[in-house]
């Protein structure tokens, strides 16, 4: 890991209308880094996730990429996107292109490779995430979890310097979990530098180099996955650990 962090976010505020979802975001991500942001639903993960690459404008603050400040008005923001991969919690594919060209189109049209060029990236990649005898497949005939690797390798199909990953695996059945998580271990083996929502505790445990607990719009605290996971310094994220580990926990009423 270098000195300058990949992925700096200095006092990041966005709201929808009324309600405040964002409230003053500090973070780093360094170089080969794995950080997963856990929290209960609606504390703001999905958004300032969706912040990081400007699908969501933050109405203030900074998200600076690899040096480059992405809400500089000046910013190519389409240029700096490229160098940065997501996943979705739905895989967005295209049904009508065979896995081969849902991976090859952003190379051919985007990053204006030669066909040739493109189909041997995007093979390569396929075959990274186990997937070489469905290249020529329809996303119809895909399970759940070879779709979302098929959306995994057209986004390492663009050769990312960070991957964001948007609960990855929630919108799949619980056999076709595992093979999308043994991936993205294989990336954060790797070396990639994966910024992930995820409500997978034992994957957050296992891989994350540091995990984040968000609730209502900030970060209520973070650190090694030993320490946010196994001891938990604040209530809020013991209350909510209980209830991921233990479904049957009510809590406090």
């Amino acid at each position: 890991m270098t000195d300058t962090p990949l992925v700096r976010l200095r006092d990041l505020h966005k709201s929808f209308g009324d309600l405040h979802v964002l409230r003053g975001i500090d973070l780093t991500l360094d170089k080969g880094e794995v950080v997963c942001v856990i929290g209960p639903s609606g504390s703001g993960k999905s958004t300032l996730l969706r912040c990081v690459n400007l699908l969501e404008q933050p109405d203030s603050g900074e998200v600076l990429v690899d040096g480059e400040d992405l809400t500089d008005p000046d910013c190519d923001i389409d240029g700096a996107r490229r160098h940065i991969g997501m996943v979705f919690q739905q895989f967005n594919l295209f049904p009508h292109l065979r896995a081969l060209e849902n991976c090859t189109t952003a190379l051919t049209t985007v990053a204006k490779r030669s066909k040739a060029e493109a189909e041997d990236t995007a093979i390569h990649n396929l075959e990274r995430v186990g997937l070489a005898d469905k290249v020529r497949e329809y996303p119809a005939k895909l399970s759940g979890g070879q779709q979302q690797r098929v959306a995994i390798a057209r986004a390492l199909s663009m050769d990312p310097a960070l991957m964001l990953f948007d609960e990855p695996t929630s919108a799949l059945d619980p056999e076709t979990v595992g093979e999308v998580l043994t991936v993205m271990r294989q990336l954060a083996e790797d070396g990639m530098t994966m910024l992930v929502v995820t409500h997978e505790m034992a994957f957050a445990r296992e891989v994350a180099d540091r995990v984040v607990f968000m609730d209502e719009g900030v970060i209520v605290e973070q650190g090694r996955p030993d320490e946010v996971v196994g001891q938990p310094r604040e209530e809020r994220t013991r209350t909510f650990l209980k209830r991921i580990l233990d479904p049957t926990h009510v809590g406090p009423t």
